[in-house]
């Protein structure tokens, strides 16, 4: 489609209502961002929609908008338990923001209930509330949203519910089916009518997103929009106001570098993104003690209860730094993140794209900074060219000072810091393992000894990747890592009861080897007797039907047929060879056809 450019929201060809307008001027919008200047008529006029646009562009109000006007233009009004529009989005963190915005627009109108459902939270609970409150716009994440389909006996029939349906948002579309929700999603459509409109939004359009279009829209109206300023030749995918920086150091200088450079920008506001939750939970540790007059929380994947708290209180802060996994990559709208740096590449091209637009959304300046080891300097041409993303390098910061003596003396002094840079560092070693850009992130490349020295290691795990590698440029602390306490004084007395524990059945086991053998010679012999019947028992039980006696019988047949055939006796030699063995198994006449006979 061809550039579009910002409008005032009066400019639309139909007008919206007067209380929408109200808001938006409320919430600081007095012009559409391009991606709302060609979505929103599109989307008014009843038509399917597939929008592209560049991350942080404002998506969200493109079709919020267009669900209210919808809903409020319809003959029949809804009642309670009526949902005439569904978003679904595939993380509960913009399930939670979509649903504050879409908060700010249905508050001028009371007829219109709305109802948040994701991961989380108790899904009788929830069941409840929309039983009693209804749910006229549902904002949910795919998995609660099936499990909800299936909840007719608790009293809840979705599926009637959704009858009336008029509107129907994929919300970062690209990411619902990276996250491997495709049956999910399918399920859902199947129990939606097919008269509705439906609107897709991804900053990314993948093969996968297009057979997501021909599956669940109807005649769609294609819309790719790109900022002002941007060539339309151009197919850049970050904003056009973020400014984009990488920095080569080896990975034992890293941290310090990380360090340093959070020391020098206190007053703003950051997120750093690391590969592993593991990763996290080490380095939010250790950032927390070195990184002093700061708040710094963090957040990852398999946080379940905590992580919308932390969000929410995050969004609200005016500095701090967020330490996070990717789960805060895609759509997460947090207010004036000046810094975005990326410790550890993400594994695509495409989560690096959405990282970065975590700054520099509608129209705010930002900056982004990742860290590449030496030999992964070419991902930035990689990036310039697969994803239309030039960076500047930023050169190393002086005097940063060596912190990472420090994290080592953290982990001697409790063991719940040794243990989860112990984690990490597997952690990070198998995550690089399965990097999507493999020509550059090779793990055979890696110098695991300064990596190990970058995660303040004591010793070096045991792990199959390093199986058989020798380390002359680690130096494991002169420590016995097993005696490290833990400073939590509780596990580290439920430690001592499990060591307890393992040395007493040491101990026992021990005695029963000793005990077995000091035993009389008559027992032994029995014991062994005993054991070559059960290897007797073993092998028929497995199928063997030729008794010993048999077999000997058989080899000795064998032996006469290789004579007679090599002429060393004759027939009648073979003949009564075969009669003294007791059984006649083989005449003459089977000569020609030894079939039983054993390869040689």
């Amino acid at each position: 489609m061809e550039h579009v450019t910002e409008g005032s929201w009066e400019s639309l060809p139909m007008r919206l209502h007067p209380r929408v307008l109200g808001a938006l001027r409320e919430l600081g919008f007095p012009y559409m961002t391009p991606v709302q200047s060609a979505t929103i008529p599109l989307f008014m006029r009843n038509k399917d929609v597939a929008a592209e646009a560049v991350t942080g562009s404002g998506k969200t109000l493109a079709f919020v908008i267009p669900i209210l006007e919808i809903l409020l233009r319809r003959e029949e009004k809804l009642k309670k338990h009526q949902v005439g529009a569904l978003i679904i989005t595939p993380t509960r963190e913009l399930a939670i923001q979509i649903d504050e915005v879409l908060a700010h627009f249905t508050k001028p109108f009371p007829q219109f209930s709305q109802i948040l459902w994701i991961g989380g939270r108790n899904p009788g609970e929830d069941v409840e509330r929309f039983k009693e409150q209804g749910g006229n716009i549902i904002v949910a994440t795919p998995g609660r949203l099936e499990d909800m389909f299936r909840r007719k006996a608790e009293g809840l029939d979705l599926a009637s519910c959704v009858r009336s349906l008029d509107v129907l948002v994929l919300d970062e579309a690209d990411r619902l089916l990276d996250m491997g929700f495709e049956a999910s999603i399918n399920t859902i459509l199947e129990f939606l009518p097919k008269q509705r409109r439906t609107g897709l939004f991804s900053a990314t359009q993948t093969q996968e997103v297009e057979s997501l279009v021909r599956a669940g829209l109807r005649n769609p109206v294609r819309i790719s929009v790109k900022e002002k300023g941007v060539a339309a030749s151009s197919t850049q995918k970050t904003p056009s106001r973020l400014k984009n920086y990488y920095m080569v150091c080896k990975a034992d200088e890293k941290f310090n570098q990380l360090v340093h450079f959070l020391r020098n920008h206190k007053q703003e506001k950051h997120l750093i993104f690391f590969s592993t939750c593991a990763c996290v939970e080490y380095y939010g540790k250790a950032l927390e003690s070195l990184v002093k007059g700061v708040k710094i929380m963090c957040i990852h994947g398999k946080m379940k209860h905590k992580r919308n708290k932390i969000f929410m209180e995050f969004r609200k802060l005016q500095s701090g730094i967020l330490v996070c996994t990717d789960v805060m990559a895609r759509g997460i709208d947090i207010p004036e993140v000046n810094w975005v740096l990326q410790y550890d590449p993400p594994s695509s091209a495409s989560a690096f794209v959405h990282r970065c637009g975590r700054t520099a959304r509608i129209g705010h300046g930002g900056s982004a900074l990742v860290f590449l080891l030496p030999m992964e300097e070419s991902y930035v041409s990689f990036l310039e060219i697969n994803q239309k993303c030039p960076l500047q390098e930023m050169q190393l910061q002086k005097n940063t000072g060596d912190l990472l003596p420090k994290l080592k003396s953290m982990a001697l002094a409790d063991r719940a810091v040794f243990e989860k840079g112990m984690k990490a560092f597997v952690s990070y070693v198998q995550a690089y393992a399965k990097h999507e850009c493999g020509l550059i992130f090779r793990l055979k490349d890696l110098d695991f000894a300064s990596l190990a020295r970058g995660f303040a290691l004591l010793r070096m795990p045991k792990m199959p990747e390093l199986r058989g590698k020798q380390f002359p440029d680690f130096v494991p602390a002169d420590v016995n890592t097993d005696t490290i306490p833990f400073k939590d004084k509780i596990r580290e007395k439920q430690r001592q009861k499990l060591l307890e524990q393992q040395r007493k059945e040491k101990r026992e086991n021990e005695g029963r080897k000793k005990f077995i053998k000091n035993k009389a010679w008559s027992k032994q012999k029995a014991k062994k007797e005993k054991k070559k019947k059960m290897n007797e028992k073993r092998k028929r039980e497995e199928g063997s039907d030729i008794e010993d006696e048999d077999m000997e019988e058989l080899l000795n047949d064998t032996r006469l047929l290789r004579k007679f055939k090599k002429g060393k006796i004759t027939e009648e030699e073979f003949e009564k060879g075969l009669l003294a063995s007791g059984k006649r198994t083989v005449t003459t006449a089977d000569v020609g056809i030894p079939a039983w006979e054993p390869d040689c």
